[in-house]
């Protein structure tokens, strides 16, 4: 399944795409795509309705973030080598954990804010994994069985906070808009292989990250198992798995966005995002 969340930001109503790539309104079934929602029973109460009888949803409205009420996004990073390669660090023996602010999540096309003082504002699509079911201790071996779906993150980033603030990265990639999700969820069952995706990013239509999930450090069931270990994940929980070569920060000389920039991204088969940078108000 491919479930969304469409409407004004904070009046956002739930979503699924049906065969023919039409939004068929969910709001008779669940309340929103949260956390609730997210779990098993709540995929099957999802599953077990007809789609085909649901209300079609023009596409006019506004797409919203794809998970409403997350509790925890937490990003991974420095996970494919060739990135580390390209800002100077080694490959992480272990992952390299940050969490980025709740209040940063946006919609997919929504507009990318400069915050103010910014001066080295970077891109960096990734995966992002959805957690299904309260996860503590999980084994790798069956850490995939936790997850409810994967979505596409854009992780915005302002490097001069992140790298020149005398340290922790959070600064660097909590401002509000920095954490475009979506556009849709695509629930685990409906996914073949989530280690074999392309995935890439341009900006005024140049090419800058062309790569695939499969050159990951650490794959989902490692990332889910992983983090178990340190803190309880809840259904609706974000995991942002990191980013492939090709960001500002790495460019020979690095380039990073202005205001009017436009930047498009996405990974196959988890569709795709558009934004522009906005100035700060």
């Amino acid at each position: 399944m491919k479930l969304l969340r469409f409407g004004e930001p904070g009046r956002e109503r739930p979503g699924i795409i049906d065969s023919q790539q039409q939004i068929r309104d969910l709001s008779s079934i669940v309340g929103d795509i949260s956390g609730q929602t997210l779990t098993p029973e709540g995929l099957a109460k999802i599953q077990a309705c007809d789609i085909n009888t649901l209300p079609v949803v023009s596409n006019t409205h506004r797409i919203g973030p794809c998970v409403s009420g997350v509790g925890k996004f937490i990003c991974i990073g420095l996970n494919y080598v060739d990135h580390c390669e390209e800002t100077g660090a080694e490959v992480p023996a272990e992952p390299v954990v940050f969490m980025k602010a709740t209040s940063a999540i946006t919609g997919p096309n929504d507009g990318v804010i400069m915050p103010r003082g910014s001066e080295k504002l970077d891109w960096e699509v990734e995966m992002g994994i959805v957690i299904g079911r309260e996860t503590r201790y999980v084994d790798e071996a069956d850490a995939l069985d936790y997850i409810a779906g994967y979505c596409v993150v854009h992780d915005v980033s302002e490097r001069s906070f992140q790298l020149e603030r005398g340290g922790q990265w959070d600064k660097g990639k909590g401002c509000d808009s920095f954490g475009p999700i979506g556009p849709y969820l695509v629930t685990a069952d409906a996914l073949s292989d989530p280690l074999n995706l392309d995935i890439w990013l341009s900006v005024n239509g140049k090419l800058y990250q062309n790569s695939n999930t499969r050159n990951m450090v650490f794959g989902p069931a490692k990332l889910v198992s992983y983090l178990s270990q340190f803190m309880s994940l809840q259904p609706g929980d974000i995991i942002s798995t990191g980013t492939p070569p090709g960001v500002g920060l790495g460019q020979k000389p690095p380039v990073y966005l202005k205001v009017g920039d436009k930047i498009r991204l996405g990974i196959k088969g988890l569709g795709e995002q558009e934004q522009s940078v906005l100035s700060s108000v």
